[in-house]
């Protein structure tokens, strides 16, 4: 039996599942509340943002470390209460969490500053319970200072979609009047196009996505052209970052690639659906003259934090579609439909 007051509310995945198949996998329950160790803090969360790598989990493409687990890797929330060994923070100050959660600190990924890459790297609601709860724990040195300009609504896709996003277009060589495709249009893409803009004003944007509303969304914010996804951009694309699901996309976009450019897949993994398509890859069309293909593998710690002082600068403002915790499901399967303009984010607490 759980005290009063010891306990929370979460929605729990117990198993992987089509999603088109079982439309409610994630199943709401009365969990007992953690307890902050001595380097941990305990958050009470406000808000925390849905992502498609949280449909990646539960359709089995990245497997949670144990079941069943919380989702959930877009926290935003107070601090409740302190380890014993922790410095950073107080009680009450507002703090943000992201996908990464911990790394081992001491391997040559961690001291160059790329505990992405750490073979111990452990991601918020697939390797440990995440936000789509009332309460989480998290390492202090892995919470970061939310600017106080953004509303927790707002907050909670700067963690993922937004630093994530900030790592792609880190990873693209970019010089200001180069031009850059965007292909795909979701959470993470209608950030970067504001961030393309403040970083390389003279640049020119070409949005690629199968939905009308997304293309016309893409206009509104300031893109040069858009285009469905096998579409012929009017000039050739110096960089290219990919948010979609899917392989078509990817080989679609190679021949918009100028020679010498970069084509940087922002996806934790390709759904296999489409996986025949890559065998339309020509090497001398697509990727002779020194064209590259670059994957983007979680982020640092320094992505968030660069990432959340940016974004205050600029200022970038995310679109967010909120949902209580108990519409989880239906927030998720929105994802899969394709359902899709701006952020959606869970309303915790």
């Amino acid at each position: 039996m759980i005290k009063e007051g010891d306990s929370l509310k979460a929605m729990v995945l117990e198993k992987t599942c089509d999603l088109l198949e079982h439309k409610n996998p994630l199943i709401l329950k009365d969990l007992p509340k953690p307890k902050a160790e001595k380097r941990q803090i305990l958050v009470k969360v406000s808000t925390c943002g849905v992502c498609r790598t949280d449909l990646d989990e539960i359709e089995g493409r990245t497997m949670p470390s144990t079941f069943p687990i919380i989702l959930g890797h877009q926290i935003v929330g107070r601090v409740e209460e302190l380890g014993k060994a922790c410095s950073h923070f107080k009680v009450g100050d507002r703090v943000g969490i992201a996908w990464i959660n911990s790394s081992c600190g001491k391997c040559e990924f961690c001291l160059s500053g790329k505990e992405n890459l750490c073979y111990e790297f452990k991601a918020t609601g697939r390797d440990v319970n995440g936000g789509y709860a009332e309460y989480t724990v998290v390492p202090e040195d892995f919470a970061f200072k939310i600017p106080e300009s953004f509303s927790d609504e707002e907050a909670a896709p700067l963690l993922c979609a937004g630093a994530i996003g900030f790592r792609s277009l880190s990873l693209c060589n970019m010089k200001d009047g180069y031009n850059i495709g965007l292909v795909g249009f979701g959470a993470s893409a209608h950030l970067v196009l504001q961030l393309i803009k403040y970083m390389y004003p003279t640049s020119k944007i070409f949005v690629f996505t199968r939905s009308e509303t997304e293309r016309a969304f893409a206009k509104d914010l300031g893109a040069y052209w858009t285009g469905d996804i096998p579409d012929v951009s009017p000039e050739k694309l110096h960089a290219i970052i990919d948010t979609t699901p899917a392989w078509k996309p990817v080989v679609e976009a190679l021949k918009n690639l100028e020679r010498g450019g970069r084509l940087v897949i922002n996806a934790i993994r390709k759904e296999n659906t489409d996986k025949e398509y890559l065998k339309n890859i020509d090497y001398e069309r697509d990727l002779w003259l020194e064209k590259e293909i670059k994957s983007v593998a979680n982020v640092a710690k320094k992505d968030v934090e660069n990432f959340l002082s940016l974004a205050e600068k600029i200022p970038i403002k995310p679109e967010v579609q909120v949902f209580e915790l108990e519409d989880a499901n239906k927030a998720i399967l929105e994802i899969k439909q394709g359902k899709i303009r701006g952020a959606k984010v869970l309303k915790v607490s």
